[in-house]
């Protein structure tokens, strides 16, 4: 079994290619899902980012204020930084722990993990092929303004915080542009299921 992982920028179109794959029937995990599951109030990943950053980060009810948390940190390279080293190790685990529960449930030829900083924390040689969703930088700054909301200036203070989507595809195995139509990203994924399926 390949053990898979799928990445790219945001506003790159990485979640509609996972659920193209889930949609094939491929196995998957989605690292940010896991990331908002991982600071639920009273866990440890919690409690660490309240001592970090104050009470001013959880709504009323002690949940995570993502959209205030989410200022901070693009606007601090320190302060993401200190994000990641609470949130990535339960996040990793949790990926490996599914990993190794495929790797003994299921027959399929491969399996993916959705993890957007996979390039950005190094740990793309844990994976036996990487998948790159890729657009023009242009149309991640307009998909990122429309889709959240954000002014333009931290819409790319958010594309700074990621390696460039031109480094990301040179280091990928496989790449999906999804500046097209969604029939054209929909033939890129199943060009790329044929040819994990067959082992490339």
């Amino acid at each position: 079994m390949l053990r898979v992982a799928l990445t790219g920028g945001i506003a790159t179109g990485k979640t509609h290619v996972r659920r193209l794959l889930e949609a094939r029937d491929v196995p998957t995990i989605d690292a940010d899902r896991l990331a908002r599951d991982v600071v639920q109030p009273g866990l440890p990943a919690w409690h660490a980012l309240r001592e970090r950053f104050g009470d001013g980060i959880c709504q009323h009810d002690g949940t995570l204020d993502r959209a205030r948390l989410g200022a901070i940190v693009f606007a601090d390279p320190g302060a993401r930084a200190d994000l990641e080293s609470i949130t990535h190790p339960p996040v990793r685990k949790a990926i490996d722990d599914w990993f190794e529960a495929r790797a003994k449930e299921s027959d399929t030829p491969f399996v993916v993990a959705d993890i957007p900083l996979l390039f950005e924390t190094g740990r793309a040689a844990e994976y036996d092929r990487v998948i790159v969703t890729a657009c023009r930088p242009e149309t991640q700054l307009a998909r990122v303004t429309n889709r959240d909301g954000l002014s333009e200036e931290d819409a790319r203070n958010r594309l700074a915080a990621q390696l460039p989507i031109d480094e990301k595809v040179a280091q990928a195995d496989f790449a999906i542009r999804t500046e097209g139509s969604f029939e054209e990203t929909a033939q890129q994924v199943d060009d790329v299921c044929a040819a994990l399926a067959a082992g490339s």
